[in-house]
């Protein structure tokens, strides 16, 4: 496929779901600063404290209603939403929200969305390293991943225009110049990479195609 660009006649309207997370933060406030018309759903405006210039509604994200509302008039959603880990209870957070919000998109006909999952998800599984794989996966993640493939498989049979992004393990550095981008994860075991650098990347598929429909794997 050809990397195109996507123009819009003014800076680019979205909504961010998770906004209010460590990750979400830093798309907020980067695409505030790349000028974008940001929207955020948060759960209590107290969380969203400190958002300056996004504009804030008050919802569940798992509410179709209330995203219909948020979702009306954008040109993309990003999702940042995330779950803590679960050893014991079933998780179903991620994926009652994204067919939510999936469904919202559609009834507001607004395509294009970019949803953040993980190193784990889909075909990323057991390439994490040893720790990873063997111990905080199996231990700590196992449920939490359960529901990342369930919101995947949601997404993959939508007919949006999505892009699912799996950023290694997040720590909280300040970005690099560049970083890995992975399909193909044959020879890759393990690895990290900073929020601001995945923040980076989830704001830059908003105006291309270049991975569109694909799930690649970002890190340092």
């Amino acid at each position: 496929m050809s990397i195109t660009e996507t123009h819009f006649a003014a800076a680019p309207k979205i909504l961010v779901l998770g906004a209010t997370g460590p990750t979400g933060r830093h798309i907020v406030s980067q695409a505030v600063s790349r000028g974008y018309d940001v929207t955020v759903l948060v759960r209590s405006p107290e969380k969203a404290a400190g958002m300056k210039g996004a504009k804030i509604i008050v919802g569940d994200a798992r509410d179709e209603n209330v995203l219909r509302r948020a979702v009306k008039g954008r040109d993309a959603v990003i999702s940042a939403l995330g779950t803590p880990a679960s050893p014991f209870r079933e998780v179903t957070l991620l994926s009652t929200a994204t067919r939510a919000f999936v469904s919202a998109m559609k009834a507001e006909r607004v395509s294009r969305l970019v949803t953040v999952t993980g190193m784990g998800a889909g075909d990323s599984a057991g390439h994490g390293g040893f720790l990873f794989d063997k111990l905080i996966f199996p231990l700590l993640l196992r449920k939490v991943y359960a529901d990342k493939n369930r919101q995947e498989d949601i997404i993959k049979g939508s007919d949006l225009n999505w892009t699912i992004v799996r950023p290694s393990i997040l720590n909280n550095k300040s970005g690099r110049t560049t970083i890995q981008t992975l399909t193909d994860l044959t020879q890759f075991r393990g690895g990290s990479i900073s929020r601001e650098n995945v923040a980076t990347f989830v704001l830059d598929q908003v105006t291309t195609d270049q991975w569109l429909h694909k799930s690649p794997l970002i890190t340092w």
